[in-house]
């Protein structure tokens, strides 16, 4: 039968690299193309099956058997054909009708799509692993335009893939890499080569985004680069982290400086406050007491002031003990009023005189203290204004407000301004940690610290903790 029906063109049908199996109307196998007997395991010159259902595994069948019997040719769809071994492969499978006199056949075409699959399921795993991992992942063009980003890379940045596909990752840029930075990155992965950096980037909401990223170039057969993968891994906790351990390296430094100054300039002090006493016994002229007791306090203020500075800058000694908050809220305001910005500044204080002691570590609760206060005498500019400090209790609670008559906070700031590196003050005048270290510090204490403002009419923080450690 074979011979008759290719007779006109021999045995070419050998030549075709496809799966090509003849069947007649029984679906028996009248003939098939020395590629379907390799790709099937058989021996060329031995026996080979007799019926397509020896090829067909069984959950197949259900497929191919309706299609055979509707006796037309068939639009390519996907099947197993199974090989001498049992072995499966995975085919793309076409049926065409053949006419030959009044007989008529069916020529199953049959393409190897095993290799296909098998990169298609490395793609679909190597594809989820970078859709489901917890590291920002982005993939550009090999013009850096991008082309996919993976939820954490959305989560991490606060754009959605929607604003960020098509788009050039300058979008993010904080600005704070020279053009020259960029360049000597271009310049490696273009070559083929790997970049691995750190790398400051700006979230949508403006915050500061630190990652450790790796470049990877993309490369097609030829070993053109036609993409980019990048990598990141969120470093920003780790840079608060040693912006912390920084800025407590430098408050040590400054109350070591503090304590020899304290050292140096309180001996001196000493002999002229003795001296001024001195001539105040011996003088009986009341202009020069006057002047003389002018002196004096002064150089009390000027003694208070180093001593107090020396206190501040101690390390935390983070022991809890019963403290007077009012004491501590004096001497945090006995601080900050040494500072030249507050000669125009009218301090109101309203302390109850039946606050009870707190189980807290004093010198923490002063810092959180005077990290608002500054805030509140900058917030007022040195312009004249005022700064109301109230203390009460009730239902257990401590309560403190701290009231400025400054520039106020806008509405999308007051959600912020407790986040590490946020800040509202211009560059180089705050380091948007200060807000950050009071809100831990007062919730270390199972307290709460809340903000109320309106734009240009000041802001009022409200600090409230528990009465006993309760």
């Amino acid at each position: 039968m074979a011979s008759k029906l290719f007779s006109k063109y021999g045995r070419v049908f050998d030549l075709l690299p496809e799966i090509i199996l003849v069947l007649d109307s029984k679906q028996n196998l009248i003939d098939l193309n020395r590629s379907a007997i390799l790709s099937l395991g058989y021996d060329p010159e031995g026996p080979h099956p007799e019926h397509l259902e020896q090829l067909i595994p069984a959950e197949d069948w259900k497929t191919f058997s309706p299609k055979l019997l509707q006796q037309k040719d068939h639009e390519a769809f996907e099947a197993h054909l199974k090989r001498s071994d049992g072995s499966l492969i995975d085919v793309s499978v076409e049926i065409k009708e053949l006419a030959s006199g009044d007989k008529r056949f069916q020529v199953v075409i049959a393409r190897d799509i095993t290799e296909i699959k098998k990169r298609e399921l490395e793609y679909l795993q190597f594809s989820n692993v970078i859709h489901y991992t917890i590291n920002p992942i982005q993939i550009t063009d090999a013009k850096g335009i991008m082309v996919y980003v993976n939820p954490a890379f959305e989560k991490a940045s606060g754009y959605r893939k929607e604003e960020l596909i098509g788009r050039n990752p300058r979008l993010l840029s904080s600005g704070k890499h020279s053009r020259d930075f960029w360049k000597n990155v271009w310049e490696q992965i273009l070559s083929g080569k790997i970049w691995v950096g750190e790398i400051e980037n700006r979230r949508k909401d403006g915050t500061a985004f630190h990652a450790e990223l790796v470049i990877s170039p993309i490369e097609d057969g030829n070993g053109n680069v036609v993409g980019f993968l990048g990598a990141h891994r969120d470093i920003t906790e780790q840079k608060i982290l040693q912006q912390q351990l920084i800025r407590s390296q430098k408050m040590e430094s400054i109350g070591t400086l503090a304590a020899g100054i304290a050292h140096e300039v309180g001996n001196p002090l000493t002999s002229i406050s003795s001296l001024v006493q001195v001539i105040q016994r011996t003088t009986t002229d009341d202009f020069t007491r006057e002047k003389l007791e002018l002196i004096k306090n002064q150089i009390t203020r000027i003694a208070k002031i180093i001593r107090d500075l020396v206190d501040f800058s101690r390390p935390s000694t983070h022991v809890v003990k019963l403290t007077d908050l009012n004491h501590v809220l004096k001497e945090a305001l006995s601080i900050v009023q040494y500072g030249k910005k507050v000669k125009d500044i009218v301090f109101h204080v309203e302390l109850s005189e039946s606050l009870p002691k707190l189980q807290i570590v004093p010198d923490q609760l002063s810092q959180v203290f005077i990290n608002i206060l500054i805030n509140a005498v900058d917030a007022i500019d040195g312009k004249p204004g005022e700064i109301s400090i109230r203390s009460g209790a009730s239902n257990g609670r401590v309560q403190v407000s701290i009231r400025d008559s400054g520039k106020g906070i806008a509405p999308e700031d007051c959600e912020k301004i407790f986040e590490p590196f946020y800040t509202t003050k211009e560059v180089g005048r705050g380091s948007g940690l200060g807000l950050w270290v009071s809100y831990g510090i007062v919730k270390s204490f199972d307290g709460d610290i809340e903000v109320e403002s309106l734009k240009g009419r000041g802001s009022t923080f409200h600090i409230t903790l528990p009465i006993n450690g309760e």
